[in-house]
């Protein structure tokens, strides 16, 4: 049974909710949203809250059950708040910049690499090694970043490279004399 799946999803203030059938859509300050709810879940807007029951008791049903609960609650927190991913630049002569609506990466190439921001995705550099991208959608988001992180991911031995904030780069130690 999905512990998920138990929790309702609250609608924060200067959300509006529609659900017609299947698809709920989701209007707040970062947008609008879709989401189209599988057969399998039956999705009811009850008291400011957003229920997911399974409609039956199939294993699909139980699995699609947590699953569209996570997705709905992704979209209303997205457009309510939005989602941040934060990248950072590491490497001698390696920056990131903004020029209209390309991200121009400078990553140890022979040439720039112009990553163009997508519809929706709003892309910031506070500083030539930091990246922001910002957005309501957070698969929009997690996409992108794992896009520009992929031009040059971190390596081990010096740590070169694009890489999350947060993440940990397992070091390795070079060659003995």
């Amino acid at each position: 049974m999905s512990r998920v799946g138990l929790l309702p999803v609250t609608i924060p203030e200067g959300v509006t909710i529609d659900l017609a059938g299947q698809v709920l859509t989701a209007k707040g300050k970062q947008g609008e949203l879709n989401l189209t709810f599988v057969d399998d879940v039956v999705p009811s807007v009850e008291d400011g809250n957003i229920w997911v029951k399974p409609a039956n008791d199939s294993l699909k049903a139980r699995k699609m059950w947590g699953t569209f609960r996570s997705l709905a609650s992704n979209v209303v927190i997205g457009v309510s708040e939005g989602f941040t991913k934060d990248l950072q630049v590491n490497g001698v002569g390696y920056r990131a910049q903004v020029q209209g609506k390309d991200l121009v990466l400078q990553l140890g190439h022979s040439h720039e690499i112009r990553h163009p921001i997508p519809e929706g995705i709003k892309i910031t550099c506070e500083t030539q090694n930091d990246i922001s991208i910002f957005g309501a959608d957070k698969q929009a988001v997690g996409a992108t970043a794992a896009k520009i992180r992929s031009y040059r991911p971190p390596e081990p031995y010096k740590g070169k490279g694009v890489k999350y904030k947060d993440e940990q780069i397992l070091r390795k130690e070079g060659k003995k004399k």
